[in-house]
């Protein structure tokens, strides 16, 4: 009795060991990967749980993957009705689409920021060290504005 529960409780610690779940970024997105298997956000919020701080990092990133979704889907939105109406034969609004083009470029930081954000709560979860990456930060003053780099 003493062996059987011995070989369960290593066959489940072995298994359930914290497996690297890693992060290909691709053309406008990422795809997440745990043992070659293709995971979706709402897979890797639920496997990041058991880590509170890589959990909160990717809660972060997930809120900025979310605005960076709706800017780009009012883009594109914008942008198809002017062409929409062009195609048919009408008079199109491009005062339409240069505003969803401000929109689709909009989603374009918010979309690195979630990125960024995802990799650090990856790593977080992965036990790896974080690097730090250069941040420039801009104060402006009473009178002048400076550019300050940090590392």
């Amino acid at each position: 009795m003493k062996n059987v529960f011995l070989a369960g409780f290593l066959l489940v610690a072995f298994t359930s060991a914290a497996q690297e779940i890693t992060m290909y970024k691709t053309f406008g997105g990422v795809r997440f990967e745990r043992d070659s298997i293709v995971l979706s956000t709402r897979q890797v919020m639920e496997i990041l749980h058991e880590n509170p701080l890589a959990f909160e990092e990717f809660k972060r990133a997930k809120a900025n993957s979310n605005v960076a979704s709706v800017l780009g889907f009012t883009g594109g939105v914008l942008i198809g009705l002017p062409l929409g109406t062009a195609l048919i034969g009408g008079e199109p609004e491009w005062g339409l689409a240069a505003a969803g083009a401000v929109f689709v470029l909009g989603s374009i930081p918010f979309n690195r920021i979630f990125k960024a954000r995802s990799l650090n709560a990856l790593d977080i979860y992965n036990g790896k060290e974080i690097t730090s990456k250069v941040k420039p930060e801009f104060y402006f003053g009473g009178t002048d504005a400076r550019l300050v780099i940090k590392f």
